[in-house]
């Protein structure tokens, strides 16, 4: 006579049943563990380059604030020195002083002709 599968199962099948479940269990929590640790390392790693991120650009914004310091102070220097020789220029065409304009013409067209008629 045969016996059903309805039978009593060897004890051995149970053990083995049983081995089973406690591998497939500390597998699913080894995976669980890895998971939630590759998430914290992609979180990490998201803030650090969002932080490094705003530190460049308040680096870059300071940088620039800077240059553009700089330049309007340099441009501000150079307006002065150009409107200072203006003035001078003007007080001294005011006392008849220097060139006038017919003398520069005939200056600048001595230096641009003056070549050719030197034969």
């Amino acid at each position: 006579m045969a016996q059903g599968t309805s039978g009593a199962v060897a004890p051995g099948s149970v053990e083995a049943l049983k081995r089973v479940k406690a591998t497939e269990t500390e597998w699913d929590a080894r995976l669980s563990a890895a998971r939630t640790e590759a998430e914290s390392s992609v979180r990490r790693a998201k803030d650090e380059t969002e932080a490094t991120v705003k530190a460049a650009e308040a680096e870059w914004e300071r940088s620039r604030s800077a240059a553009v310091e700089r330049a309007r102070v340099e441009a501000a220097s150079a307006a002065e020195t150009i409107v200072a020789e203006g003035r001078a220029e003007a007080e001294r065409a005011a006392r008849g002083e220097g060139l006038r304009p017919s003398d520069k013409k005939d200056a600048i067209l001595e230096i641009v002709l003056g070549s050719f008629g030197k034969d």
